[in-house]
């Protein structure tokens, strides 16, 4: 077997337009290339991972400031039924296309709501939310008041749209026509809609200009969270209590 210190030094004395000279070198930099790409991939994820997590934080921090409300309480559910459960159980399903418009793939067996009560009486539910958008997948919250049917507020604060146009679903001057909508009517029918140009009704939202997609996909993932597979059951109940 031949010293691997001489082969490098004949290789490197073959002319620089020499086929096995030009081949060998775009190996060596696709290699270093790839490395590079994998070391810095792996090791970013935990900093990209624990910005994600402040940047929820933050995001609900914004909204509680928002409404001047007090810290809640994290409650755990089953959002098969509805029902508060102990922790949460780690169990994923794997959404059949037809039942996933959300385009989210995989959901949690149960969900981290946040309630803020008074004396008891819910004064406000807040519902992490997620779902595709035009480029990225879309996360943020929804804040119910205490009847859960009327839109408190709207924040996303992690998304790759497009910046200027489906980037604008983050901008007060967006978020600030959602309070006061309603999600359903008074058949329990969920008619919560981003819509193109100016809205009609009161389960209408303004859409962005030149973001019709991302919007598409903000009404998308309303729809599925506030449905039979996301927390409508849990909605159902604290509707059914808030009667008693």
């Amino acid at each position: 077997m031949g010293n691997p210190f001489f082969s490098w030094k004949s290789f490197l004395a073959l002319p620089n337009d020499h086929p096995g000279k030009i081949i060998g070198i775009a190996l060596i930099v696709a290699g270093i290339a790839s490395f590079l790409v994998s070391f810095t991939a792996v090791t970013l994820q935990p900093l990209r991972e624990a910005n994600r997590e402040r940047a929820g934080k933050a995001g609900m921090l914004a909204i509680i400031e928002q409404l001047g409300a007090k810290s809640p309480e994290a409650r755990f559910v089953e959002l098969s039924s509805g029902k508060y459960v102990k922790k949460v159980s780690g169990i994923w399903k794997q959404l059949i296309p037809s039942r996933d418009p959300a385009r989210i793939g995989l959901l949690e067996d149960v969900a981290t709501v946040y309630e803020i009560r008074n004396e008891g009486a819910l004064s406000l539910v807040i519902l992490p939310i997620r779902g595709k958008g035009y480029k990225s997948t879309l996360k943020g919250f929804l804040a119910l008041e205490g009847d859960a049917n009327t839109v408190a507020a709207v924040k996303f604060h992690d998304h790759d749209e497009t910046p200027g146009i489906g980037a604008n679903i983050e901008k007060d001057s967006w978020t600030g026509r959602w309070p006061g909508r309603e999600i359903a009517d008074n058949s329990g029918e969920i008619l919560i809609e981003v819509v193109k140009g100016r809205a009609k009704g009161i389960h209408e939202v303004d859409g962005i200009s030149g973001a019709t997609r991302t919007g598409n996909g903000v009404s998308k993932l309303l729809r599925f969270w506030l449905g039979p597979d996301g927390y409508g059951p849990y909605l159902d109940r604290l509707k059914r209590e808030d009667l008693k």
